[in-house]
């Protein structure tokens, strides 16, 4: 199962796309707080739409909690710190993958990327670029994970209007 984790996540638009992307692909999100809005509030149902009754997610009081219900021999920090790619990793060996990304504004606090410098990861950009917008980060390591696994599950097709519409 592919898991995306948001560290404390602060705009309300980038969680809903990420849970739109979580719906779409069958991936479980969880949300560590302290959050930087409500999940009830009308931009984070605009951005994810009608997918958000179909994202499966738990919200956690702090990163502590979250560890202590989810333990893994190791999670994935999507980091601009990181020197490897997403594609550097393999992705078929581990039955759950944890894709931990941090706040809009700071990351994933340095204490925690120092623990486990083995598995943070970079998405290659200009020299010049800091980062990428979150939600597109989410989506583009889930879709490699996806990619590396062969899309279990997800149709290759478009089910809802017919794969021959066109």
């Amino acid at each position: 199962m592919i898991h995306v984790v948001l560290y404390e996540p602060e705009i309300p638009q980038n969680t809903g796309n990420i849970m739109r992307t979580c719906a779409a692909t069958g991936a479980h999100l969880h949300l560590i707080e302290p959050l930087g809005f409500s999940l009830d509030i009308k931009a984070v149902r605009r951005s994810g739409m009608d997918y958000i009754s179909h994202c499966d997610y738990n919200v956690y009081q702090n990163w502590e909690e979250f560890i202590e219900k989810n333990p893994s021999d190791h999670y994935y920090y999507l980091t601009r710190y990181g020197k490897k790619a997403p594609s550097e990793f393999d992705f078929t060996q581990d039955k759950d993958h944890y894709f931990i990304l941090g706040k809009e504004s700071t990351g994933i606090p340095l204490e925690i990327l120092r623990k486990d410098k083995e598995h943070c990861m970079r998405l290659p950009m200009k020299a010049d670029a800091r980062s990428l917008n979150l939600s597109n980060c989410a989506a583009i390591i889930v879709y490699e994970c996806l990619r590396q696994l062969d899309y279990p599950e997800l149709s290759p097709v478009e089910v809802i209007k017919g794969e021959d519409w066109l």
